[in-house]
């Protein structure tokens, strides 16, 4: 029990952490007035994935997760709400929100009145967001295949790589003490995808010597 509270609590620490990220594109969207070179994919398609955790660790009554997401989904719906009052293309913007919005309705819709609840409705939504998390960690392939084109690791935040590294670590070890298969396989990809951009540092890290990296890779 104490290793599953020290996980916890890692989980916590490292998860949040990670999420707080966003803060440098949003002071960065304050101080220019703009959203100009923040991408807003990142900060939805996030909040999407907090949100299904959050209701999955409310059905599994697992306070880790509600409390982690929970947080993530208030910062993700900060961030995304700055970038609404700062970008210049809020047609397009809004009608991403409110397709989001939809998806969200109608995933609570057939949770929660046309599943029956009990195990079924807990496997489908824990298969869900393990589909969704995983395609979010491997989104980024694209971007790691150009910087292998390209040899430099401009567009890599070294301290992103490590919360993210660190914070797949402990949700896939927490998910194995919890014998959770739905929260321990998806955060694999991202410990690999982890070791993958360390290796990139290493490899590419002479291009950019003395050239600090402020652009952010969102999982």
């Amino acid at each position: 029990m104490e290793f599953l509270q020290f996980l916890s609590w890692a989980c916590i620490v490292f998860t949040v952490g990670m999420f707080s990220t966003g803060l440098t594109d949003l002071k960065k969207m304050r101080a220019s007035k703009s959203a100009d070179n923040v991408q807003f994919l990142p900060f939805l398609t996030t909040c999407l994935n907090n949100l299904g955790w959050l209701y999955y660790g409310i059905l599994k009554t697992d306070g880790t997760l509600v409390l982690v997401n929970t947080i993530g989904a208030c910062l993700q719906s900060l961030y995304i709400l700055s970038y609404c009052h700062y970008t210049n293309d809020k047609r397009r913007v809004t009608s991403q929100t409110l397709l989001a919005g939809g998806v969200v309705c109608g995933g609570w819709l057939y949770f929660s009145v046309l599943l029956p609840q009990g195990e079924s409705q807990l496997a489908q939504l824990g298969l869900t967001c393990s589909l969704f998390t995983i395609s979010m960690y491997l989104s980024p392939l694209a971007d790691l295949m150009e910087i292998v084109r390209t040899g430099s690791v401009e567009r890599l935040s070294f301290s992103l790589t490590v919360a993210t590294f660190l914070t797949s670590t402990s949700w896939t070890l927490y998910g194995l003490q919890l014998q959770d298969y739905y929260i321990m396989v998806p955060n694999t990809p991202g410990i690999v995808t982890s070791l993958i951009r360390f290796f990139l540092f290493w490899r590419f890290a002479y291009v950019n010597q003395g050239v600090p990296s402020y652009k952010l890779i969102e999982i």
